[in-house]
């Protein structure tokens, strides 16, 4: 049997991959548990800088899992996570919409679909969480992150522009001392 980081690496993502309901993000807990706690392939800096540079970057959401893996072990690490997250989870990706296609219209597939709900909240809850842990006591970063989600929540600016704002922020250097 093959032993070596990177084949074990390849054989938690591929796990990984079926669990990664509401998209990979939410297995971000679980990622930071292997990759920092449990392999000590990243310390928890690299690991939240990692998935910061890749939802900065333009393209699917997906990237952060190829970040991690380049961070963690260079190319082979990108490729042995991307393979890992999206092989197994594409091919139950067809399969599942095949079945909700025919059944639609089903009691099971409406009370499966409004099941996962709570599920994708806890697990978005659960990554907000382990990235923003080291941040939770200083009170500029959390009144920041209120501020973003009362104006998001209660007028008609785009998202982004909260993005934008915390870039510029962050850009002057604004929360250095955090």
């Amino acid at each position: 049997m093959i032993h070596s980081p990177l084949f074990d690496l390849l054989i938690h993502f591929l796990m990984l991959s079926l669990l990664a309901t509401g998209g990979a993000i939410t297995l971000a807990p679980e990622m930071h548990r292997y990759m920092v706690t449990e392999m000590g392939l990243l310390s928890d800096a690299q690991f939240t800088a990692s998935i910061a540079i890749a939802q900065a970057a333009p393209g699917p959401n997906i990237l952060f899992v190829t970040v991690l893996g380049w961070q963690a072990m260079g190319p082979l690490g990108a490729l042995a996570t991307t393979a890992g997250v999206l092989i197994p989870s594409a091919g139950l990706a067809v399969m599942v919409n095949r079945i909700s296609h025919h059944h639609s219209d089903t009691a099971w597939m409406r009370a499966l679909r409004q099941g996962l709900a709570p599920v994708v909240i806890a697990l978005m809850l659960a990554t907000t969480w382990i990235l923003s842990e080291q941040w939770w006591g200083e009170l500029r970063v959390l009144a920041l992150a209120v501020a973003s989600a009362a104006l998001v929540a209660t007028t008609r600016l785009p998202p982004l522009a909260m993005i934008l704002a915390g870039a510029l922020i962050g850009g002057l250097g604004l929360l250095d001392s955090v």
